[in-house]
């Protein structure tokens, strides 16, 4: 189309020129005589042509790439930064091509840069794991990223355009904002949120946005996600707690029964004997509480080392298993093995032994005499199943995914009185998660319970 108009602009300007040397020769031709009308047309002709080639000359040189150069600045102008115009090989004309073809190379690199960081940038602010909110001085919403959608849901249309007050309820939030503004300082704030039905605690900060000219232009809110910090700082709360009250009740025993047996030395052999006999119970109980607390702690801290073999089970359980029977023997316990012959696994033999007595203690313990437990060892291609049943008291519904907590009991004074710590099951799942195993449980009040263990072959 553009060439088109090129040509027909270039014959406008054909026919204008024709049309005027035709003019003159109207006009001159009838003023001379017949000798000099031959020289004067051939003059008018040389003439036309000579001015048809100026024309010509002007038209590519001049008009031409002026022409081809507005066409690619309006294409600029646009937008369209991979227009190109046309380059003669000198003249103004060409450096006036060559200043525009330039332009249009720098700003197709500016637009692609822009394109890429813009697109970093979103990248980057859609991955954050903290949510994000960009205000605006007069309070709207300009940006807000992923994670802030999936933090309070909806989407940015719902909060984009809009004062932040309308969209977001929370007082704390508003007070953080204010506050930024009104002290242009970083400030902070916390906030309780329900996500999925469960209950979410996040840190707002709120920082000031300036310009180059100390000018305040908004602000930006970021709501940090620190559940998993107060889950920890509530277990740690729970850990001193229970410690001090773990610790407290053996202490107090054996600082009581000494006392008593300094201050009484008129007191029988017998009585001696006895308060001596609970003086080395407790302490006994306190000493395992202590291992039970650094075993964990070791565990807990990724500083225990497995030493990996290749377990053959039927040799790996027999030691275990004479122990056992004998234990369930002395409480009148039917004792009941199904093991699975020729299984053999990889891992640390003396951390799964631990894992399989300290089920098959439990087991014993709450179950009343003449009851009955179970040992099966199966397999699959992939995993070792260690499944230890009694029929027991059972474990209540509600306490069934607490029971892995450290110190947590389903029964407080039974488990004292049978010498248990509330540790047992803690050091029992980190075992088996050590070997990148699961445990599982599952239980029916007054029938019993069957924790399940899945050991990987190979890992």
């Amino acid at each position: 189309m553009d060439v088109k108009k090129r040509m027909n602009l270039f014959y406008r300007y054909i026919l204008m020129t024709a049309s005027v040397f035709i003019l003159i020769g109207i006009v001159i031709l009838p003023l001379t005589s017949e000798e000099e009308q031959f020289f004067v047309l051939f003059s008018l002709i040389i003439g036309f042509i000579i001015l048809l080639v100026l024309i010509y000359h002007m038209f590519e040189n001049y008009v031409r790439p002026i022409r081809a150069s507005i066409n690619v600045t309006n294409e600029l102008v646009k937008g369209n930064y991979n227009a190109r115009t046309y380059v003669k090989p000198h003249g103004e004309a060409q450096q006036l091509s060559n200043a525009i073809n330039v332009l249009a190379r720098n700003l197709q690199e500016m637009s692609i840069q822009e394109k890429m960081q813009g697109s970093q940038w979103k990248t980057v602010m859609n991955n954050m794991e903290s949510g994000l909110m960009l205000i605006d001085e007069r309070g709207y919403v300009h940006l807000i990223n992923r994670k802030f959608m999936q933090m309070f849901g909806k989407n940015s249309v719902d909060y984009i355009g809009f004062l932040y007050y309308d969209v977001l309820q929370d007082d704390a939030i508003h007070k953080v904002v204010q506050e930024t503004f009104l002290y242009e300082e970083k400030m902070t704030g916390n906030i309780t949120k329900s996500i999925n039905g469960e209950k979410h605690y996040f840190e707002v900060v709120g920082a000031p946005v300036i310009n180059d000219v100390k000018e305040l232009k908004g602000a930006v809110l970021v709501f940090h996600d620190i559940t998993d910090l107060k889950r920890v700082e509530e277990m740690r709360k729970d850990f001193v707690a229970n410690v001090s009250h773990e610790l407290k009740t053996p202490i107090t025993s054996i600082r009581g029964f000494a006392e008593t047996l300094l201050e009484d030395e008129m007191a029988e052999d017998e009585i001696k004997e006895q308060f001596l006999t609970i003086i080395l119970k407790e302490s006994t109980r306190l000493q395992s509480l202590v291992h039970d607390l650094l075993e964990l702690s070791k565990i807990e801290k990724e500083e225990m080392k497995l030493s990996t073999k290749l377990i053959e089970v039927d040799e790996w359980l027999q030691s275990s298993l004479t122990l056992m029977e004998q234990q369930a023997s002395n409480k009148s316990l039917q004792f009941i093995k199904e093991i699975k012959p020729n299984i053999s696994f990889h891992g640390d033999p003396d951390r799964l032994q631990q894992v399989v007595l300290n089920l098959m203690y439990n087991a014993i313990n709450y179950t009343a005499e003449e009851g009955s437990i179970f040992l099966r060892v199966d397999e699959n291609d992939n995993e070792v199943i260690i499944e230890v049943e009694d029929t027991g008291i059972g474990i209540p519904e509600e306490a069934r995914q607490r029971i892995f907590e450290r110190f947590y009991r389903v029964d407080r004074a039974r488990s004292r009185n049978t010498g248990g710590t509330g540790l047992g099951l803690a050091i029992v799942k980190h075992i088996v998660e050590v070997h990148q195993g699961t445990i599982s449980v599952s239980s029916e009040m007054g029938k019993g319970s069957c924790f399940i263990v899945k050991i990987p072959k190979k890992w």
